[in-house]
């Protein structure tokens, strides 16, 4: 199969797993977002690389946000928010630090495919994205490996997330530039 073949097929799964959120549980999760001091984010593997351009995000709109075990990430508090991205909901380092974080009374969000996971049942937010998964055989299928369709639903959940928040909020594209990198 060629590569021009097979872009059609993940862009047409990416469109059903994305257009299968939920607008409520969607804009929940925006207004955590709005309404908390400070926002953490975490993954494992390559949602966390999905997830940190949540964190980075948010942080060039002018949201106070971390990733979670960076060395300068400050501990969490009862007005914080953590948002972790995992397509099982059951990894075992992100339970404990869900854990963790419900102990000092932060909410808790997760997105991820299977809501009824361990971290679904301890979140105060949970955002589910159909998507395939090599974990499981049942439900959505994918011509891609692996959980990619979910990492990549993940990514794009995440960008139109902030570009609610945008919205919402009232900024400006420039004040992402203003706050962008600039030891680069």
């Amino acid at each position: 199969m060629k590569i021009k073949d097979i872009v059609p097929s993940v862009l047409k799964e990416l469109d059903e797993a994305l257009s299968s959120i939920d607008e409520t549980q969607a804009q929940n999760l925006v207004n955590a977002i709005i309404a908390a001091d400070k926002i953490f984010t975490a993954g494992a593997g390559r949602s966390l690389l999905m997830i940190r351009g949540l964190a980075m995000r948010l942080m060039q709109l002018g949201f106070t946000s971390y990733v979670a075990g960076e060395t300068v990430t400050p501990a969490i508090r009862a007005d914080d928010l953590l948002i972790i991205g995992s397509g099982s909901g059951e990894t075992g380092a992100l339970a404990v630090m869900a854990q963790k974080a419900k102990n000092t009374g932060a909410k808790l969000a997760l997105i991820t495919i299977y809501p009824e996971s361990t971290i679904g049942r301890l979140s105060d937010l949970v955002v589910r994205i159909r998507a395939a998964t090599s974990k499981n055989d049942k439900g959505v299928k994918s011509v891609q490996p692996g959980a990619n369709m979910f990492e990549q639903s993940l990514l794009l959940f995440c960008d139109a997330l902030v570009i609610k928040a945008m919205e919402q909020c009232g900024i400006e594209q420039g004040l992402l530039m203003k706050n962008h990198a600039n030891l680069e």
